[in-house]
């Protein structure tokens, strides 16, 4: 017990220490726990016993992540992902698998063990992804969605590759003795089993799990809350997690893949929840345990033996994967920072990989000292996997703003009114049109701003406004009027050029940032252009009038003659405008402006004092 406290002591203190510092320096907290684990690896000197024990207790933290995973994903949700899924996520694995066996075949290994090194190597790292995608705030861009698309379809992999392993063991090849050194080893119930027996009591335990989701965790939920007692509840979680565990421990099988899978069977349950609430604060703590792990069970023993074999291995799969992802990310149309965050994010092999690892040992379908170092090369790929993730980053501080194309929402209507950009003037237009009875299809780039919509029952969709293929589906060929209003200026006249060569007769009312981009936007094409300030800056001295003297009727009208001529003059000076050209550097266009001034002066100042004007009453001002 005591020297169970004291390691407890020592891998929390790390920790509290490695982590704040890693982060202070831009490193990233999952780097701080591997350097921990590294530092604590070598002074701790632990026995490759010790290392099983530890790695089998904080692998928990990785199960409990994959339930919470699981959690979020709803069947229907995975049905609609189906393209990524099994597009980009689908051809990422058969390409990696195809090229890793193709050169472990060159290197003179058996096709059996080539087949099983392209399984292992063609996954990456769900908790190192995850974590420093949350952390970096790049789950919602499209190049994190598409990485969490491929690392989402290789934990579904997982499940076939531990069906299939079994088969590709040689005959009689069942001694289990080693896997146990590495965790993950099959039971005794599978010990007397063919490949085929072990096959079909994969497919049995996860239709257990599919079964219980179902049929059982609901009625005990009502059982146990029935007590209100909070701390009951999170005891259900944990035991539904380390059940479930504890059964894919049993025939040999992954228990992140068993939890996984049960997360998603009660995604749709209404205790969804209450069940990541009461997980969340245990799968932080362990999965930072999981990271010190891999980092203190790099043995450099084996590293030192061959260090350019190792090297080689690590840097050449990691080139591979690079290569593959990168080929992928073009043909499904990523561009700039997401591309480089989708290429090197996954560029590591991962903890499934460890997984795999043990149970092709324990099959007796890789030897053991290749197995030791295909267990380096994949510590080795993770441990790079944050400094990777820095590159992307000075990349993406290079490439500046990515106006590459980005995925969208499915858009499944098509309504008269199309409202491109949905920020604080946009909302204020289409809340006031659908309480009018109006229908409107709202377009915008910001995902937050978007899922922010549908919290209030408004219906939006995500996407670049600009696209063609965005505005062709949200209906832009029978649309009748066309409100632009994004907050990029120079985004809102290229829609609106675009508009006008597509639909010549279509109405476009365009917000405009200052009078230059009213002629911009004026030569583009838009009917109606509003100022985004000039109607509010009106009001505002509009009251000034009436607390400097004037009746609420004479600050009105001055209002009104001023808007007038204003929006006049604007018509006045258009032709006179050149693009590119300042407009203090345009002679005629500054002189115009100044005697229009002098006009707008004298007709406002004749309003005032009396004298009649064609806009004005007949009665004069008081």
């Amino acid at each position: 017990m005591e020297a169970f406290l004291f390691q407890a002591t020592f891998y929390l203190a790390a920790m509290v220490i490695a982590v704040p510092l890693a982060t202070r320096f831009g490193l990233g907290s999952v780097l701080g726990y591997l350097i921990a684990g590294i530092v604590l690896g070598q002074l701790m000197g632990h026995s490759a016993d010790e290392m099983a024990e530890l790695q089998h207790f904080a692998e928990f933290g990785v199960v409990l992540m994959l339930f919470l995973i699981g959690l979020e994903l709803e069947p229907r949700a995975l049905w609609a992902m189906r393209d990524k899924l099994l597009g980009l996520g689908g051809l990422q694995i058969v390409l990696t698998m195809a090229l890793v066996t193709g050169a472990a075949m060159a290197l003179g290994q058996d096709w059996r063990v080539a087949v099983a090194l392209g399984m292992i190597f063609s996954l990456s790292s769900t908790a190192i992804v995850l974590q420093t995608l949350t952390e970096k705030r790049l789950m919602q861009t499209s190049g994190g969605r598409s990485a969490f698309s491929v690392l989402l379809m290789q934990d579904i992999a997982v499940i076939p590759m531990l069906a299939v392993l079994p088969l590709l063991a040689l005959p009689g090849a069942r001694a289990l003795s080693e896997a146990a050194d590495h965790g993950h080893a099959a039971s005794h119930l599978l010990e007397s089993l063919p490949g085929w027996g072990v096959t079909l009591v994969t497919l049995g335990a996860v239709a257990a799990i599919v079964l219980a989701g179902h049929f059982l965790v609901h009625p005990l939920f009502r059982f146990v809350h029935a007590a209100r007692l909070r701390e009951i509840n999170t005891a259900v979680a944990l035991m539904i997690v380390v059940g479930i565990a504890s059964l894919m421990n049993l025939v040999g099988l992954s228990p992140a893949l068993g939890t996984f899978l049960a997360g998603v069977v009660l995604a749709n349950s209404e205790f969804k929840h209450e069940l990541e609430s009461d997980i969340a604060p245990f799968k932080g703590l362990l999965l930072g345990l999981f990271f010190i792990t891999v980092g203190a069970g790099i043995d450099f023993d084996i590293f030192l033996s061959a260090p350019g074999t190792i090297l080689g291995l690590t840097f050449g799969l990691v080139a591979v994967k690079a290569l593959v992802l990168y080929g992928l990310g073009r043909a499904f149309r990523l561009h700039g920072r997401n591309m480089w965050l989708f290429t090197l994010g996954l560029a590591q092999a991962g903890e499934f990989g460890f997984v795999l690892v043990s149970f092709a040992l324990g099959q007796r379908i890789l030897p053991t000292d290749l197995a030791q170092v295909v267990l380096l090369v994949v510590a080795l790929t993770m441990l790079l996997t944050p400094l990777l993730f820095i590159l992307h980053d000075r990349l993406a501080a290079r490439i500046g703003e990515d106006h590459g194309q980005d995925t969208h929402d499915e858009i499944d209507d098509q309504q008269p009114i199309i409202i491109a950009g949905i920020g604080r003037f946009g909302q204020v237009v289409n809340r006031m049109v659908t309480m009018s009875g109006f229908k409107t299809t709202v377009l915008d780039h910001s995902l937050e701003t978007i899922r922010l919509m549908r919290t209030f029952g408004f219906k939006g969709y995500y996407g670049d406004p600009t696209r063609p293929e965005l505005l062709t589906a949200a209906g832009l060929d029978k649309a009748r009027v066309l409100v632009a209003c994004l907050d990029d200026k120079n985004a809102t006249t290229r829609l609106v050029a675009y508009a006008r060569r597509q639909r010549p007769d279509l109405h476009i009312v365009a917000r405009a940032r200052d009078r230059e981009h009213v002629f911009e936007l004026y030569q583009a094409g838009a009917n109606d252009i509003v100022r985004e300030l000039f109607d509010s800056s009106l009001r505002v001295a509009r009251y000034v009038l009436e607390n400097a003297g004037l009746s609420e009727y004479e600050a009105a009208e001055l209002e009104k003659i001023y808007y007038k001529m204003d929006r006049a003059a604007v018509r006045d000076l258009a032709p006179l405008w050149k693009p590119g050209v300042p407009i203090d550097k345009n002679p005629e266009y500054v002189a115009r402006a100044r005697e229009l001034n002098r006009e707008q002066e004298a007709a406002l100042m004749a309003r005032f004092s009396g004298m009649p004007d064609e806009d004005a009453p007949d009665e004069p001002l008081r």
